[in-house]
């Protein structure tokens, strides 16, 4: 199965795909270390989508270092995780990145969502959209599918 059957054909995956979990995206910093940042998310069914004003400091990072892991985590017991690798293709553009206002609307419901958005565009920002293309992603429920220490 391939990674994009398997997070559109899993019952979890597309639990945590819909969700309004935070995701907690991973990438390597200039000088190599670790970062991670939560962030919301909108899936398109072929990618992770996130948005970012051009002037967070991920964004150049992202685009010389187009590694990242993403996770999306459920916060009740058995907890359910989505663990996804990837590569972030960053674009530029000088609107709200349309799948971040998707996401808003989800995260806030349609009216708070939509006023949030409308406040975002009368600022005239610069916006990166960054697209997670996965390739690789494991799904742990925690009563059939455990971290591989656990599985061992």
């Amino acid at each position: 199965m391939s990674v994009l059957d398997e997070l559109r054909n899993d019952e979890i995956a597309r639990e945590l795909l819909a969700s309004t979990e935070l995701a907690r995206l991973a990438y390597t910093w200039k000088d190599g270390t670790p970062r991670v940042v939560p962030v919301v998310f909108h899936w398109t069914g072929t990618e992770i989508v996130v948005a970012s004003p051009v002037a967070a400091p991920k964004v150049k990072v992202l685009e010389s270092r187009p590694d990242v892991a993403v996770t999306i985590d459920g916060t009740t017991w058995p907890y359910h995780a989505l663990l996804v690798r990837g590569t972030a293709k960053v674009e530029r553009m000088d609107q709200v990145v349309p799948e971040y206002a998707l996401a808003c609307e989800r995260y806030f419901g349609p009216e708070a969502g939509q006023a949030w958005v409308a406040g975002l565009e009368g600022r005239r920002m610069t916006w990166a959209r960054i697209a997670i293309t996965p390739t690789k992603v494991t799904i742990l429920d925690f009563e059939t599918r455990f971290p591989s220490a656990i599985s061992a």
